[in-house]
């Protein structure tokens, strides 16, 4: 693997290979966009670039040095992401932390990091640390991270990997060069999971689209979920704000883990979209496909001021849930808020 073998990012790879180039490399990079369409890979593509001996600036992506950076084990380049992320990847076990592993980024990794690239390089000409769901970091965390974006190491590159860069401070978004990772073309994603999962072509491109052009969720999502998607669907277009035990029975069939609720939520947002474009007449861009029937029935008796409402409360029980906020209660609230709402 190497910068240029990055799929689907051809702006994104572009402007790196022509900062190796002109040895025009910031100090500190911010890779931001969706999950699972190549930011990370592009980071540690950059990291190879900038430590490999074989080819300086390019990177080889198979001598010693690339092939430890793509494992996580080259000396020179540090790796940060949150605890419950290690566990998650291997990388640690929960017995190894005291209480449950941290969903942050915290001030002691960020320090940790610092005493880090404030020593000599031990192999390579160049430092490189990756700072993986960087929009993780805590607030002092981040006011920790800001004095060594003030001052970085002259031999040190900070490559920042986030989703959600709304969530880091202007001041850290503003010491950094920004680099923008969309989407992936559905095509792509479809053709890459059909291969990877032995998917028939239907099916692989269903969840390409459920996915919104992230290889990464198409890869990860659970194949029996999409046909229970319709169950989902359906039963949240029959709730109704007099039905306060249908509300709660909801929250609790689809709220039983953090992992669950985001997922329905993803999917209602998905959904709230679609209907969006149904209003609008543009059918053709529908994620549910299969199901333009009910998406033009609740279009119909649907404002655009609810359907932006039901976006926003969407959004804001996602952010919350991302905050550790318990799912089953976020769930409850928002449908609470919402079909309240709708039934006055």
């Amino acid at each position: 693997m190497t910068l240029a073998t990055v799929l689907g990012q051809p702006r994104a790879v572009d402007a790196l290979l022509a900062a190796l180039r002109s040895g025009a490399v910031h100090h500190a990079y911010l890779f931001a966009g969706p999950e699972g369409v190549g930011k990370e890979l592009a980071a540690v593509g950059l990291a190879q670039a900038l430590t490999c001996p074989e080819q300086p600036d390019v990177g080889c992506g198979a001598c010693a040095s690339c092939q430890r950076v793509e494992r996580g084990l080259h000396p020179d380049v540090t790796w940060v992401m949150p605890d419950d992320e290690r566990v998650s990847r291997g990388l640690a076990g929960r017995s190894d932390f005291t209480g449950t592993p941290s969903r942050e980024l915290r001030v002691e990794q960020v320090r940790q990091l610092q005493e880090r690239i404030a020593l000599r390089g031990l192999e390579s000409r160049r430092k490189v640390a990756l700072i993986v769901s960087a929009q993780t970091m805590n607030v002092q965390a981040q006011n920790a991270f800001l004095k060594t974006l003030e001052e970085p190491p002259s031999d040190t590159t900070l490559i920042l990997v986030a989703s959600a860069i709304d969530r880091l401070l202007p001041t850290i978004r503003s010491r950094c060069g920004k680099v923008h990772f969309g989407p992936l073309p559905v095509a792509l994603v479809a053709q890459r999971v059909a291969e990877a999962r032995k998917l028939d072509a239907e099916t692989a491109m269903l969840a390409a689209v459920m996915a919104g052009g992230s290889l990464g969720r198409a890869m990860a999502l659970d194949v029996d979920a999409l046909s229970r998607r319709k169950d989902t669907i359906t039963a949240f277009e029959a709730l109704r704000g007099e039905d306060a035990v249908g509300l709660l029975r909801f929250a609790e069939a689809h709220g039983g883990s953090r992992e669950e609720s985001e997922s329905t939520l993803e999917l209602l947002a998905l959904w709230t979209r679609d209907v969006a474009l149904v209003k609008s007449g543009l059918e053709s861009g529908l994620a549910n496909r299969d199901m333009v029937e009910l998406a033009r029935q609740v279009a119909a008796r649907t404002s655009d001021i609810l359907l932006h409402r039901r976006h926003s409360l969407l959004d804001a029980a996602r952010a919350a849930i991302a905050r550790n906020g318990a799912p089953r209660l976020q769930l409850e609230r928002m449908l609470i808020d919402l079909f309240t709402e709708t039934s006055r």
